[in-house]
């Protein structure tokens, strides 16, 4: 099992379109469910900082992360053009394998 956590700082003006595409059923995460590999996403919000988010991506395997950003290259960077309009920053924090 792989987690991918980002850190994101989003524009004031853009909160509510922000969460509508990286929220659980947004369209961020229809595009990830093409992906056999793909379990859930998490979606959440800073409670000192309403600006700041953490999303976490669960997946089967890292693999079936390089799967998607491959077979579904074009959807991918329309949609990750389309929310770079919505933060003024983003920070992968790490991919992380659970221990078990």
């Amino acid at each position: 099992m792989l987690l991918i956590v980002w850190e994101y700082m989003v524009r004031p003006d853009r909160v509510e379109e922000f969460e509508a595409l990286y929220r659980p059923d947004g369209e961020w995460v229809d595009l990830l469910k093409k992906s056999p590999g793909f379990v859930s996403t998490t979606l959440m919000r800073d409670v000192r900082d309403p600006l700041r988010y953490i999303i976490s991506d669960r997946w089967m395997s890292e693999t079936s992360f390089d799967h998607l950003i491959r077979d579904f290259a074009d959807e991918y960077a329309a949609l990750n053009e389309r929310g770079e309009r919505t933060h003024r920053a983003e920070h992968l924090i790490g991919r992380f394998h659970f221990v078990e």
